[in-house]
């Protein structure tokens, strides 16, 4: 392999460094040139970042020493190994943020190096430069259609390689700059999402996303002769419970009923605060016999709690319970209206208990 070759012919190298220059003013980049010109301007705005980790794969001791001093020199941190199946392991191990691959190894061909770098989920992102001694056309392509970001023949000057280093770094600076950024928006929808779709007092589902969920399941009981049951549920005398303690320890009891209740009921069912002190639940395989058994547990469960801000005293609820099949009931409004009915039949009838429609 050829040495690197370092002579400077000045209208290159001053308009490469202009680049440079000009990259350093616009983007806050890693790289140091050896110019005491250049260091002097970019040095303000680089002190407070990393330096960036160079892999260097090249089997040739001498060049790869040439090539990592170098480096050194300009800022970088270089890693380096020499051949092919280091290069891999290495990849992985080093956090390189760009791989500068030799095209010929003593045992794996540069282009295939590259080509499963880049199939690897863990090493694709790494902008790779391919060096080589070899700079046909077809030499080029081969290298760029295996996944090099850039190529580079040998012998090269230097300051061209710092500038094709220094171009490669800021274009994956602004890769990972989008994916944060594509992250954060991802994370922003999921909450407007959420908003969306939950009650932000109890974390349940609310009324919107609730019937969203009832109109599936009642289609799908209907067309596959499912049992689906209803269960609506309501916090008796609650309205006492504001106007003596107030609105806030009313919210910890809504907060903590909804706990009991999300407790009782299988995964599979779906509960949603449905407005004030009211919560439903959509059973699905359930017939309105195992309905009124699930809601029984539902009103133990919480005649038996023992509120955090209510010290001896006790919160009950009324549970009516609709379900199909029931030829009376043929659509989502009459089962949700005979749910209703059945619970305002529980108040009537002396509340704490369950009725069925």
């Amino acid at each position: 392999m050829s040495s690197v070759h370092v002579e400077r012919k000045p209208t290159v190298f001053f308009a490469l460094t202009g680049l440079i220059l000009f990259f350093s003013f616009h983007y806050d980049i890693i790289p140091l040139d050896r110019s005491r010109a250049h260091r002097c301007s970019v040095n303000e705005g680089i002190t407070s970042m990393p330096k960036a980790h160079i892999l260097l794969v090249e089997d040739n001791k001498v060049q790869a020493s040439i090539i990592k001093d170098y480096l050194e020199r300009n800022g970088y941190r270089v890693s380096t190994v020499e051949d092919g199946m280091s290069a891999f392991k290495a990849a992985k191990t080093v956090n390189a943020d760009l791989i500068l691959l030799d095209r010929i190894l003593p045992d794996i061909d540069g282009n295939d190096v590259c080509r499963w770098l880049k199939l690897d989920h863990a090493t694709r992102d790494i902008p790779v430069i391919m060096l080589t001694a070899k700079g046909g056309m077809s030499d080029r392509v081969s290298g760029l259609e295996a996944g090099a970001d850039d190529y580079l023949p040998k012998p090269f000057d230097d300051a061209e390689l710092n500038a094709r280093i220094y171009v490669r770094l800021r274009a994956k600076t602004n890769q990972d700059e989008l994916k944060q950024k594509n992250r954060q928006l991802e994370d922003m929808l999921t909450r407007v999402e959420s908003l969306a779709i939950m009650d932000q007092l109890t974390g349940l589902y609310n009324r919107r996303r609730f019937e969203t969920i009832f109109s599936n399941e009642f289609k799908r009981a209907s067309r596959y002769q499912l049992p689906l049951s209803l269960l609506m549920i309501d916090i008796d005398h609650f309205k006492t419970v504001n106007d003596t303690l107030g609105h806030q320890d009313g919210d910890i009891v809504l907060r903590e009923l909804a706990q009991v209740i999300q407790s009782t009921i299988r995964e599979v069912d779906s509960l949603a605060r449905w407005g004030g002190e009211e919560f439903v639940v959509l059973s699905p395989n359930t017939t309105r016999e195992n309905g009124m058994r699930a809601a029984e547990r539902v009103r133990k469960a919480i005649a038996n709690h023992s509120f955090t801000n209510l010290p001896g005293k006790k919160i009950t609820v009324s549970i009516g319970v609709a379900g199909i099949p029931d030829p009376d009931l043929d659509s989502r409004d009459k089962l949700l209206h005979a749910a209703d009915l059945a619970m305002y039949t529980a108040k009537k009838n002396g509340r704490n208990r369950v009725e069925s429609a």
